[in-house]
């Protein structure tokens, strides 16, 4: 703001010329004079450049006072610094404007979210006046405005910079205490391996001492910001619009001080406007970026919250097991990390979905051992455990995260009976018939009146009658467990998958399968918790050619299949065996 000067002087000669008087003769001056003092403070990424101009850095995760001034009492803004894509450099984070009368905070925050105290604030481009504070937001960021006597506060904060402006009378510069007013205190932190001459490397930073900048260069030295800028990229990546940010901050600098709008700098630094995380709100220990696909933002974990998970190579996995409703808790961005979208997770009932809280990210996945077990099965080893797993639909994959709760078992004792549907195939006449055990040896036959206990293990035979076993092998494909006769049940347990046993069942065994016209599998009795009824054992069974073949799928040690080893079936029509107990 500029105040116009007139002066006029007068200059008047009195000396008779004949019958003429000299005229009088007028010279006036205009000048634009100063009426008001602009003090600015900027602070953006790890960098603090405080109302003089000095530069320093703040490297630990804190909250600093960044201003107060007795200019504009009753208010002192504070800031807090975090982390992001790594732990040893901290980012401004958000902005605290703490109000001593009525004693209320306000908070700006990542995305253009504000809060007074715990109450999320609805703004837009009109000005809304909140305890003698005037808030607005729009398209670039937030801004509050406070006002006492002849002195006006702003701050402006866009997620990434933030910038305090006070206009105060001409002569009259204001008493700043905190970062602003001396950013080498208290962390003393000066850059001493910095020179003007030094700086021959600028990490993409020396545009600000290029056109169109230098417009700008007599009201803003660029200096500051260099360094601020050099400082932080030299080794952080120019992630984020990271390289874009200082040359905004100096830009926002340029227009408070000038009124420039540096027409065509954007261009051509190829920047975007800064606020590009605006309305994208991310959780405490979350920050937003750009998505590494080129399409828009999302929310990342911040480094030091993730270095948790990551050195044990998890996506959380906290379960709650203290009730009815076992809960199984995993990191919304450690799943995104992964390629992983929380709308595919879900139990072995694919009913049963996962959840994500809309404040913290956090991904929850609920079964309710009495109302809805999700498929929930009862796993007996040295202590009883509730088993289940949350699967994740991902092309062309399909994974598990297991997880399992302390269970107190019932007295429960298992009537098993036994039926039989075979199906014959297109090419040989055979009979195939399954028959269960009590005893390794294969002596102890179950029958309809035998009691089988919960976890007690059973031993199974299928046999094929009318084939050479020298020429074709018995191959069972798979083996799995369900609620129903149809093979397409909601509840469904696999213990044979390309004919090696389920590797997460380590009760499981498979012997002799494909090496003559009979084979053998062993598994511990289970239920599924929370139904009552028959439980039906359903096997796939496949004829195979000994003939320049091997017949016996090839397992690793952890029990899948090796797709090298993949048997060649010549029976285009499986067998399909199925016995049933009740409980």
């Amino acid at each position: 703001e500029f105040t116009i000067i007139m002066l006029t002087f007068y200059l008047s000669n009195t000396r008779q010329i004949g019958s003429y008087t000299d005229d009088v003769i007028l010279f006036t001056y205009l000048s634009l004079v100063p009426s008001t003092r602009c003090t600015l403070c900027t602070v953006t990424g790890p960098t603090v450049i405080d109302i003089h101009g000095h530069v320093n850095s703040v490297q630990d995760r804190c909250v600093y006072s960044l201003i107060k001034t007795p200019s504009i009492p009753d208010i002192q803004v504070y800031t807090t610094f975090q982390e992001r894509r790594r732990k040893d450099v901290s980012f401004l984070d958000r902005v605290i404007l703490s109000l001593d009368n009525p004693g209320v905070n306000i908070y700006l925050e990542q995305g253009g979210k504000v809060q007074l105290d715990n109450i999320t604030m609805a703004l837009n481009a009109t000005a809304q006046l909140v305890h003698s504070v005037e808030l607005s937001k729009d398209q670039t960021g937030v801004t509050a405005k406070m006002s006492h006597l002849n002195y006006t506060m702003t701050v402006f904060f866009d997620g990434y910079t933030a910038q305090i402006y006070i206009k105060g009378p001409i002569g009259q510069a204001p008493l700043v205490e905190g970062l602003c007013g001396n950013s080498s205190r208290p962390f003393n932190l000066l850059l001493s391996w910095y020179t003007a001459d030094a700086f021959h490397i600028y990490c993409g930073c020396n545009v600000l001492k290029e056109a169109p900048f230098t417009a700008c260069h007599s009201n803003i030295d660029p200096e500051p910001y260099v360094m601020a800028c050099t400082n932080t990229l030299c080794k952080y990546p120019a992630v984020d619009g990271l390289s874009c940010q200082f040359l905004e901050a100096y830009a926002r600098a340029c227009s408070l001080y000038s009124n420039l709008t540096l027409d065509g700098w954007r261009s051509n630094a190829n920047c975007y406007p800064q606020a590009f995380c605006q309305d994208r709100f991310c959780s405490a220990h979350e920050f937003c970026g750009e998505n590494s696909n080129g399409d828009g933002t999302r929310c990342y974990c911040r480094a030091l919250f993730a270095s948790a998970y990551t050195a044990q190579n998890s996506l959380g996995g906290v379960v709650n097991c203290s009730s009815n409703a076992r809960t199984l808790t995993l990191v919304g961005c450690l799943l995104e990390d992964q390629g992983i979208s929380y709308t595919n997770l879900h139990l072995y009932e694919k009913a049963c979905l996962a959840q994500m809280d809309p404040v913290t990210h956090m991904v929850t996945i609920t079964f309710d051992i009495e109302t809805n077990p999700c498929g929930t099965i009862i796993k007996v080893g040295v202590s009883p455990l509730l088993s289940n797993s949350q699967q994740v639909t991902r092309c062309p994959l399909e994974e598990l995260i297991g997880f399992t709760c302390p269970f107190v078992i019932p007295d429960i004792t298992i009537d098993f009976s036994v039926t039989f549907k075979v199906k014959s195939g297109s090419i040989w006449n055979y009979t195939v018939t399954m028959m269960a055990y009590t005893d390794p040896g294969h002596t102890q036959a179950v029958g309809k009146d035998t009691e089988v206990h919960l976890n007690q293990k059973v031993w199974f035979e299928l046999k094929a009658d009318g084939l050479d076993d020298k020429n074709v092998a018995l191959v069972t494909d798979s083996c799995f467990a369900t609620n129903t006769p149809s093979p397409n049940s909601s509840l469904i347990y696999d213990l044979i998958m390309n004919g090696c046993a389920n590797p997460t069942d380590k009760t499981m065994t498979v012997e002799s399968n494909g090496q003559g016209t009979a084979n053998y599998f062993s598994f511990n009795m289970f239920q599924f918790y929370g139904n009552t009824g028959d439980i039906y054992l359903q096997c796939r069974l496949n004829l195979c050619l000994k003939e320049n073949n091997s017949c016996a799928p090839s397992c690793n040690p952890n029990g899948r299949r090796r797709r090298s080893a993949m048997s060649k079936y010549k029976d285009e029509n499986p067998a399909m065996v199925i016995m049933a107990w009740s409980t």
